[in-house]
């Protein structure tokens, strides 16, 4: 029988709603700290026996509806070349921003062989999983992009849209060079078996839609029109205003945040199922208002052709993981 989070995304019925959480392996889980304990994050993402386990820990505790592959969506570019490092509390940290054309240059295609743990990883997960889906995942070019000309996290992406504006032709060659590495990297998933995919634009919403048609749809559609042979889910943060543009990228399903109502986000992009959309803070509430708040989602998302119930971004590390737990049971018609 197809696997629930497929036949939702297919928009064909199901007997509830399927449901995973972005951020559920690791972040909130007692049992991952203390596996994890010692080991930087990239080196975890490189050892197929962690990153089963860790995929695994939310699936035995939560009895979600699909695991999502422990990995980091910079884990494709050090692949690559870049020098680059997870630093905790900070986020990805680049040695030397991409500014120039020259820098563009030097970053060299991505290998196959070269995440060959990725490939293992599934192959291991894929042994213990069974009827439970297995979602692979890369980030956007557009957040890539960030990442690498800021030289990590920012608020307000000054230098990213200073260089887009300002030297078009270097952001399209970079963003080109990037949607390359991240269609490889989910390549590699899809032929190693995952069920599906999922593609990050984390970033995305600090555009206008008229800036993101012109300098990153291009490059998110030559990612996914490349894909082929199972469901592909596009998400962003902030990016209600971009739904419609995002959905011509080529997803099956379309992520969407918090902000927007699923019934709101189902007009906006007709014909294609949805994924969301619980505020995250809301799970550091009482019970009675999670309960209430996932009752409203699930109404709203019964608008659209199909629905998987997850967040409108990844777990907070304070949740309490019972309250995953419950909800998961509510969303499978518990009460």
């Amino acid at each position: 029988m197809t696997k629930l989070l497929l036949r939702a995304a297919r928009g064909e019925s199901v007997p509830h709603v399927p449901v995973w959480f972005m951020r559920q392996a690791g972040r909130s889980l007692p049992e991952y700290r203390e596996l994890r304990a010692g080991i930087g994050m990239l080196e975890s993402c490189r050892r197929p026996d962690l990153v089963c386990e860790i995929t695994l820990q939310p699936v035995r505790r939560h009895k979600v509806d699909a695991a999502v592959l422990y990995s980091d969506i910079v884990v494709p570019l050090q692949a690559a070349g870049i020098d680059l490092d997870i630093v905790p509390g900070t986020g990805p940290v680049v040695a030397a921003p991409v500014r120039t054309m020259a820098d563009v240059a030097a970053i060299r295609p991505l290998e196959a062989s070269g995440v060959s743990f990725v490939a293992e990883s599934i192959r291991l997960l894929l042994a213990e999983l069974g009827s439970t889906a297995l979602i692979g995942f890369a980030g956007a070019p557009f957040t890539l992009a960030s990442y690498l000309v800021e030289g990590g996290p920012s608020r307000h992406h000054a230098k990213t849209k200073a260089l887009m504006y300002g030297a078009p032709d270097v952001w399209h060659a970079l963003c080109s060079r990037l949607a390359e590495i991240t269609r490889t990297f989910l390549q590699v998933q899809i032929e190693a078996g995952v069920d599906a995919v999922q593609l990050f634009d984390s970033w995305a919403g600090a555009l206008s839609e008229a800036d993101y048609r012109r300098f990153v749809l291009p490059h998110s559609r030559a990612v996914l029109d490349g894909l082929d042979g199972c469901p592909r889910i596009h998400f962003g943060v902030g990016t209600g205003e971009l739904l419609p543009a995002m959905a011509e990228a080529g997803a099956d399903v379309v992520g969407v945040d918090w902000r927007t109502p699923l019934d709101v986000a189902a007009g906006r992009v007709p014909g294609k199922a949805l994924q969301g959309n619980l505020d995250p803070c809301t799970l550091l509430a009482p019970w009675e208002v999670v309960a209430a708040e996932t009752r409203r989602v699930l109404a709203e998302g019964a608008k659209a052709p199909g629905h998987i119930f997850n967040l409108g971004h990844g777990v907070l590390p304070e949740t309490d993981p019972d309250m995953l737990t419950r909800l998961v049971e509510l969303v499978h018609g518990g009460q």
